[in-house]
């Protein structure tokens, strides 16, 4: 049986608390001015809570659902609150009372989830006018890296890990995925997408982390992955003063369902 990618994350549980980044205080706000007081929210994707800290300090129970055992047991012991409840499972296949949350919401994970399920399930799950709610960090073009990733494009290359697919959008040209998604799908209105500017710096040491926290890092062959971050650690000494800094942009994209269902509609 072929290694789920999404559990190359749960080989890393320290690292990947020490290392990822957090999100903008503003991301809370506008979710929690959009949703009762003390709201019931499934986290998919929770990793060991970067963003759940802030959903239970707004006041939500969090019924958090997370693919690693090892990082679903670091994340109920960061959080050690009867306002978290942890579920090791997959989001597309574990059972939750339907029509039972205010909103399922998600920081940088949900692009794990089929595109079917990613509204399907909140579809099933969400009450009635329920908000779905996706926050993604998009890597953009900017001169605040200082050139530094396409000076590293050829270490990358040479490890077998150039970049693929289309080149980093500018600021302006952020779209997330999940904005098509939910406009295309009718049972779901009022979509809206807001986003912050969110660079971070890293040292030497820090990017080397975070390279080690991420999937395509952790599904390389010990030796390779070594041999990339040892490079990669060393060019950013020799050549970037030692700091990396990821120009990145944090969106919301939020939408709510429908009072009434799709099929209710077209019957009318």
């Amino acid at each position: 049986m072929a290694f789920d990618k999404r559990l190359s994350f749960n080989e890393v549980p320290d690292v990947y608390d020490e290392i990822r980044p957090s999100y903008p205080g503003a991301i809370y706000e506008a979710l929690f001015a959009m949703l009762p007081s003390h709201p019931s929210i499934v986290e998919v994707g929770p990793g060991t809570g970067q963003a759940t800290k802030d959903l239970i300090a707004g006041g939500a129970v969090v019924h958090a659902i997370e693919l690693g055992p090892a990082t679903a047991a670091r994340l109920r012991s960061n959080h050690p609150t009867e306002r978290l409840h942890v579920t090791v499972g997959d989001f597309e296949l574990v059972e939750l009372p339907p029509a039972g949350f205010d909103a399922v919401f998600s920081a940088t994970a949900y692009h794990w989830i089929s595109p079917a399920a990613q509204t399907d399930r909140p579809a099933e799950l969400l009450t009635p006018g329920g908000v779905v709610a996706i926050v993604d960090l998009v890597q953009v073009s900017s001169s605040v890296d200082a050139g530094f990733f396409d000076a590293a494009q050829p270490i990358y290359e040479r490890h077998g890990e150039g970049h693929r697919g289309p080149p980093a959008p500018t600021r302006a040209e952020v779209d997330p995925p999940i904005r098509q998604r939910l406009e295309t799908d009718a049972r779901f209105a009022d979509v809206e997408v807001r986003q912050w500017d969110w660079d971070q710096t890293y040292t030497a040491a820090e990017y080397r982390k975070l390279m080690l926290s991420y999937s395509t890092t952790q599904t390389m062959s010990p030796a390779d992955r070594l041999g990339l971050l040892d490079d990669i650690e060393s060019f950013v000494l020799d050549r970037f003063d030692g700091r990396v800094t990821r120009p990145l942009v944090a969106t919301l994209t939020t939408a709510r369902l429908r009072r009434t269902s799709a099929h209710a509609q077209a019957s009318e």
